[in-house]
């Protein structure tokens, strides 16, 4: 597992890191398909959930299932955080916040070194 992901990959999902803002290689992608995850290829996201929600992150208002993402509470560095997961190898994706758009109203900021993408 650890050879087939980048050390940058390696160090976000497996080891609950941050990219930087506006470095991430999906944060101003917009073509039209499915972002996977980077560890498994579970679908995760539709391009149709992505917006710009201006944090330097791909963001999105809703996964392709519910199921397919796992939270939990994140209290590290301070700060009261909900974690996103993939639901199916347990790879840190990001964080969820309750300050997205209609019509869930979530965001679900990810790390681009978390994700695929498959091109419709």
């Amino acid at each position: 597992m650890r050879r087939d992901l980048t050390p940058e990959q390696y160090q976000v999902t497996r080891r609950k890191g941050t990219e930087p803002a506006f470095s991430g290689k999906y944060w101003d992608h917009h073509e039209d398909g499915v972002y996977t995850c980077v560890c498994c290829g579970t679908p995760l996201f539709d391009s149709k959930t992505k917006y710009d929600s201006g944090s330097g992150w791909p963001s999105f208002y809703a996964p392709v299932a519910e199921a397919n993402i796992k939270t939990e509470e994140d209290n590290s560095y301070g700060m009261r955080r909900i974690e996103a997961m993939c639901n199916t190898c347990g790879a840190h994706l990001g964080h969820v916040f309750d300050d997205g758009p209609k019509p869930t109203r979530l965001r679900y900021c990810m790390n681009s070194a978390s994700l695929d993408f498959e091109k419709k």
